[in-house]
């Protein structure tokens, strides 16, 4: 059966969209690209009072042309799609929403249109131009390693803290007001800060004891500093089986794959094989009826 114009116009926008091999996607991505570096420039430029104030009718229309245009993308993106709600509810769907509100935002609340610098995110798209998607399985199993370690490292967590606490209440009783540990929240607050090494300054034991006492924290800080860092390692060590799963030759051979970025227009799972006529999680053919 011929296609509809409907359906005809409709493919042709979600392969320049969502489809980076083709020539016109291609363009559409790197302008894409080009557009959400100019923004968080002119954000940036915006934040700075002196050049606001000399250029501000500039910066105000850049950054309103640029928001109509990605309004325009959002709008597109959505009715070149056959199930919107989808890609409105999917993790990129909502960064483009975010990145696009600010600037309406701004028309009722002053200083909302410095959200805008959330568009950086929308730079993720570039594993999609530049085809990085294989290493992103080394991403997905570090941050299953961080999942899975996250009750040991709450458990580390809350017992620094209460260590703070013990620390925090036996430097108010040896320094007390006089040496600027005026409360015991304050005094957690100094510890916390010196257990983790960051040594803001404000606050200094000036008694032998509290010095000592201090010397054992920052001591203990770096030791703490580690804990987490081998919790993780230990569960991404367990989560590859502790040894590699492929040869250097075979991980050669995947890093090879001729994956392209063809977009499914039902489920929007993008990286099929070439030549590839179905999508290979939903099953359905890869362009419209």
């Amino acid at each position: 059966m011929e296609p509809t114009t409907k359906h005809t116009w409709r493919t042709k926008l979600h392969e320049v969209i969502y489809e980076a091999d083709t020539p016109a996607g291609k363009l559409f991505d790197v302008i894409l690209l080009i557009a959400i570096l100019a923004s968080i420039v002119l954000v940036m430029l915006e934040s700075v009072k002196s050049f606001d104030d000399k250029y501000h009718t500039f910066l105000d229309v850049s950054e309103w042309v640029i928001t109509i245009l990605f309004s325009i993308e959002y709008i597109a993106r959505i009715i070149s799609v056959k199930r919107p709600v989808k890609y409105i509810l999917s993790f990129y769907g909502i960064v483009d929403l975010l990145s696009t509100i600010p600037k309406y935002i701004s028309l009722m609340l002053g200083g909302a249109q410095a959200l805008a610098a959330l568009r950086a995110l929308r730079l993720l798209r570039v594993f999609r131009i530049l085809k990085l998607a294989r290493y992103l399985g080394a991403s997905n199993q570090l941050a299953n390693a961080i999942k899975a370690s996250r009750a040991k490292i709450a458990v580390f967590l809350f017992a620094v803290l209460i260590a703070s606490v013990i620390f925090g209440t036996i430097m108010y009783l040896v320094e007390g007001e006089e040496n600027g540990f005026t409360n015991i929240p304050k005094s957690v607050y100094w510890c916390i800060v010196t257990l983790t090494t960051v040594g803001f300054g404000d606050i200094a034991p000036a008694t032998p004891l509290g010095q000592l006492i201090a010397t054992f924290i920052m001591i203990l800080g770096y030791g703490i500093i580690a804990v987490p860092t081998g919790i993780v390692s230990a569960e991404y060590t367990k989560a590859s089986g502790g040894k590699k799963k492929y040869s250097d030759e075979e991980l050669e051979q995947l890093s090879n794959l001729n994956l392209n970025t063809q977009c499914c227009v039902n489920c929007l799972t993008e990286y099929h094989q070439d030549g590839a006529k179905y999508c290979h999680k939903c099953g359905c053919e890869l362009k419209y009826e």
